[in-house]
């Protein structure tokens, strides 16, 4: 089941995603970007920060797939279920 903050999140995209007028959207970019610097930093686990590390060791050595051979990997994964 969504969450209040989620469905906060999903009706305000859905409205962004509505708005042409540029100026407007460079506003809101800017007002988000100012308070989300403002914000609380977000702590996350060891075991979080492990999987990040692990990530980054990843990228940092080429071991990395294309979105594209991802979904093919995950579309034959799961024809053959």
């Amino acid at each position: 089941m969504m969450d209040a903050i989620e469905k906060v999140r999903y009706n305000l995209i859905d409205k962004i995603i509505s708005i042409n007028n540029q100026g407007f959207l460079e506003a809101l970019d800017q007002l988000i970007v100012t308070r989300a610097s403002q914000m609380e930093k977000i702590e996350v686990s060891i075991e979080q920060k492990l999987l990040l590390e692990k990530s980054e060791d990843d990228i940092k050595n080429g071991r990395l797939i294309s979105q594209e051979e991802m979904s093919n990997r995950n579309i034959e994964w799961l024809n053959s279920m």
